[in-house]
């Protein structure tokens, strides 16, 4: 993934108290960075139709391009996490953007199946999942002490949200000029990152002369200089002895499974067997992002105060009970209900990332980020499944409602594997929970 770049020089090498801290600027590249790379992942569901009309593939066979896609970004993403610990977290990201430039861009050229799997499920995979969730817990866990909910929650909405928010944009330009002009534009927004990635990106507060934010010198910790792979392999290898990473993993699976698995690549295609026109269900899935940022934003500050096992029950439970109710909702006209729907799940959609980050913290401490990453692998091997067998669902039955009511069931498992995780906070933590001094007194010394 590592590749050669040239990088300009920051601001400023100081930041004196009356400035913003550096760590914001950080978290708000890596925040564009995971949006840019997020509008390529917005393109598979609304190019099924357009791809199985101009190349008569079936809805399965785009479906496994889409599933080796996800399965990709989420394996890819404890390798990615190790990697910025040795090269850091810029030449990483830099180079991940331009291997998600090339793959989307190279679509336009193709011709058989095969390519489409290469493209979109080989290169955007490894692309995009070098810029998955490990992404956010290595610039939180590095750059942030104080805020580290809510900083979790603001740039996981930004890669959830960038998803779908570019749903109308890929819909409209694919029926003025086609999915190639709408595959080009995606293309394009993932280079127009990379400039602000090489200016303002940095690996670590020491690199600027300052502390994390909230923090002291001694919460800038050494990196770790080992190989990528192996120090992968040995955050797994550590994490699989322990019973919460496999309730966290469960979890997580059955959370791709239903949102990135099903929800996005099918929930077009299945409004559409009913009669209501892509465009409008690409609005409504864009919605879904827009509520998404509120949602997950509200779950970070949430998870600096509430018991993350609590919300995670929560989130799984009433998702289960939103699926159950979706099937007969589809139809030609938009209806209150399915508003109602597309707000909810929106509010939901990636809110259990910052308590399943928490809880990766609470159990693993130094090692969370490569831990989370493995977690991380877990909801995308389940995203995969949902996407591969939501098509085969709707190949073999003519409808989605059977995927719709397996997931929702899968979600209150998901909701009883978070209860079942034990906590692990030091006999301090819960009090300093509560006080929480510490954040104010960041804030008005870092503005």
């Amino acid at each position: 993934m590592l590749c050669a770049v040239t990088v300009l020089d920051p601001p400023s090498r100081t930041a004196p108290a009356h400035r913003i801290h550096p760590a914001w600027w950080v978290a708000a590249v890596t925040f564009l960075a995971l949006v840019g790379a997020a509008a390529f992942r917005a393109v598979p569901g609304v190019l099924i139709d357009p791809l199985r009309a101009e190349f008569g593939w079936s809805v399965s066979t785009i479906s496994a391009a889409v599933a080796v896609n996800m399965a990709l970004y989420g394996l890819t993403a404890p390798f990615a996490a190790a990697l910025m610990e040795k090269f850091g977290i810029r030449r990483v990201v830099m180079c991940a953007l331009l291997v998600v430039a090339l793959g989307s861009g190279l679509t336009v050229f193709m011709t058989a199946s095969w390519q489409l799997v290469l493209l979109w499920g080989v290169l955007v995979g490894l692309g995009t999942g070098s810029m998955a969730l490990s992404l956010v817990a290595t610039v939180t866990g590095r750059w942030f002490v104080a805020r580290r909910g809510l900083v979790s929650g603001v740039l996981t909405a930004g890669g959830a949200a960038g998803q779908l928010v570019f749903l109308p944009l890929v819909a409209w330009i694919d029926s003025a000029a086609g999915w190639r002009a709408a595959s080009l534009g995606t293309t394009a927004a993932a280079l127009a990152v990379l400039p602000l990635v090489a200016w303002l990106l940095r690996d670590r507060p020491r690199d600027l002369g300052v502390t994390p934010y909230g923090g002291t010198a001694a919460d800038d910790a050494e990196p770790v200089r080992a190989g990528a792979a192996r120090a992968a392999m040995r955050g797994l290898a550590e994490a699989a002895r322990s019973r919460p990473f496999w309730l966290l993993a469960v979890g997580f699976f059955i959370c791709g499974m239903s949102t990135n698995g099903l929800v996005q690549p099918h929930f077009i295609p299945a409004a559409h067997d009913h009669g209501m026109p892509v465009t409008t269900v690409a609005g409504l899935l864009a919605v879904v992002g827009i509520f998404d940022i509120a949602g997950t934003v509200f779950s970070g500050w949430l998870t600096d105060r509430v018991d993350p096992r609590v919300l995670l029950l929560a989130y799984y439970g009433l998702r289960g009970f939103s699926l159950f109710l979706l099937p007969p909702l589809f139809g030609p006209e938009l209806h209150v209900s399915m508003v109602a729907f597309i707000v909810f799940y929106g509010l939901d959609w990636v809110a259990t990332v910052p308590p399943t980050l928490a809880l990766c913290r609470e159990h693993f401490g130094a090692r969370a980020p490569v831990v989370f990453g493995w977690v991380f692998g877990a909801h995308q091997i389940g995203a995969a499944v949902a996407a591969f067998g939501g098509g085969v669902i709707r190949d073999a039955t003519g409808s989605y409602d059977l995927a719709w009511f397996l997931a929702g069931g899968l979600c209150v498992v998901a909701a009883a594997a978070s209860m079942a995780i034990r906590r692990n906070l030091p006999p301090s933590a819960e009090s300093a929970r509560a006080a929480a001094p510490e954040e104010a007194a960041a804030d008005s010394a870092h503005g």
